[in-house]
């Protein structure tokens, strides 16, 4: 239940990220305004680590049992561009989703923290739990992460894979780069 536990190939086929939003892209709140407008609470390393992913040259989608307009605009603003709001029934939004991006259920990474997340960590290549998930999602998943949903579990997930893949320190070569400059020297 370690990500240092999962077999090698099974991390190199991942070309895809799934992802549940309450819970898992946000710490599970939900708060509402005094005129009933739904607030949501991202994390912006998450965010970070999604367009990352991106940048890697991997594909990215969101399922989500609820539907939302914040849920929408934070997929804009990452460049999720499949995005399945109101899937009770979570398996059906999978497969759809799983065609749109053209890749087979091995090549996909879930990241779930609830009941109706199982069946998606058992079809997915490689199913996450995040640390503050039900028992259930933590016993199925392949991997628990050390991070809660919403407090960087979605970064943790994403940088480990690349890490593991080797494309991080080519990803991170323009960081470094340009934090070696020193304008004033």
């Amino acid at each position: 239940m370690r990500f240092e536990d999962l077999p090698r190939e099974k991390i190199f086929r991942i070309r895809a990220l799934l992802l549940d939003v309450d819970g898992v892209m946000t710490d599970g709140g939900i708060t509402y305004t005094s005129s009933g407008e739904e607030l949501k609470t991202f994390n912006a390393k998450d965010g970070a680590g999604v367009k990352y992913w991106h940048r890697a040259g991997h594909a990215s989608a969101i399922i989500t049992g609820r539907s939302s307009p914040i849920v929408e605009r934070r997929a804009a603003e990452l460049g999720i561009t499949v995005v399945e709001m109101g899937a009770k029934v979570k398996l059906p939004a999978f497969e759809m989703v799983l065609q749109k991006l053209s890749i087979a259920p091995e090549e996909c990474v879930y990241v779930g923290d609830d009941l109706p997340d199982l069946p998606l960590i058992r079809a997915a290549g490689i199913g996450v739990a995040v640390a503050d998930a039900v028992v259930e999602a933590k016993e199925t998943a392949d991997w628990v992460t050390e991070l809660p949903g919403g407090r960087g579990a979605v970064r943790e997930v994403i940088e480990k894979l690349l890490r593991a893949q080797g494309r991080w320190d080519a990803l991170m070569a323009r960081y470094l780069a340009e934090a070696g400059k020193n304008e004033y020297a």
